[in-house]
């Protein structure tokens, strides 16, 4: 019972942030400056916050209703922190453009990837499209997002790119990414036990509260992206390095 309560507790609590953060957003009016994370963080609030809550009132949470709501909404929202990630990648390169047309051209061949991946475990399983195919999509892409943002951290600190914004709002989606791979880890581990399944239902909401919290510190500090001059020069010799 106690779990429980913790559980709505940390649940409902995400939902205040999420709404905050929008608020937060559109007040900055961000849509002009941040139009991805805008977007992002508005079909999290909708589809967290708002669409899974209604529909799990009105259905239940044993329903098979609520069953396929729920993993088409975690699709849309796989595929948003794909585009966000793409998007931070593009703020990261801004400067050079080689340097992404090289990341873009990375970003699609891993999305292709992913695809063909879920595809194959789908021809294995051909008639269970939601059990298998869907899930297995979403996990997939969820695993890329968290490869990729540890790549950009990595990126940003070899060219010495000094954007503390962007540093904190990718810091804030890889501690969400790695909790929810670390808690499906230990299910996969466990063979789903009792005790996996109990940290799961904690680790998963505390990991999207800390990215929440971080994300809001972020969007309040002054925008301020400088490039120091050793930066630049990193810039532009890998992407020479790239385009030879």
């Amino acid at each position: 019972m106690t779990d429980q309560i913790l559980i709505h507790g940390l649940q409902y609590g995400i939902y205040i942030l999420e709404g905050a953060l929008c608020l937060l957003l559109a007040k900055q009016g961000a849509w002009r400056r941040q139009l991805s994370f805008f977007v992002y963080v508005t079909l999290l609030f909708a589809v967290d916050g708002l669409a899974r809550p209604a529909v799990l009132d009105h259905f239940g949470r044993a329903s098979m209703g609520f069953f396929y709501f729920y993993w088409l909404t975690d699709v849309a929202l796989a595929m948003g922190a794909f585009l966000l990630t793409c998007s931070f990648f593009r703020r990261a390169c801004k400067q050079e453009e080689k340097l992404w047309r090289f990341v873009r051209l990375f970003l699609v061949f891993v999305f292709l990837v992913v695809v063909a991946i879920s595809v194959l475990s789908l021809t294995r399983h051909y008639t269970q499209l939601y059990t298998v195919f869907i899930v297995e999509f979403s996990q997939n892409l969820y695993f890329s997002c968290l490869v990729l943002n540890t790549l950009l951290f990595v990126m940003m600190q070899q060219l010495a790119i000094e954007d503390d914004p962007l540093a904190l709002l990718v810091c804030g989606m890889g501690l969400q990414f790695a909790g929810e791979a670390a808690g499906l880890a230990l299910l996969h581990l466990t063979s789903g036990g009792d005790f996996a399944r109990l940290i799961f239902s904690f680790l998963n909401p505390i990991c999207t509260l800390g990215m929440l919290i971080i994300w809001i510190y972020a969007v309040t500090k002054a925008p301020q992206t400088v490039l120091s001059p050793s930066s630049v020069g990193k810039q532009a010799a890998l992407a020479g390095a790239l385009s030879d």
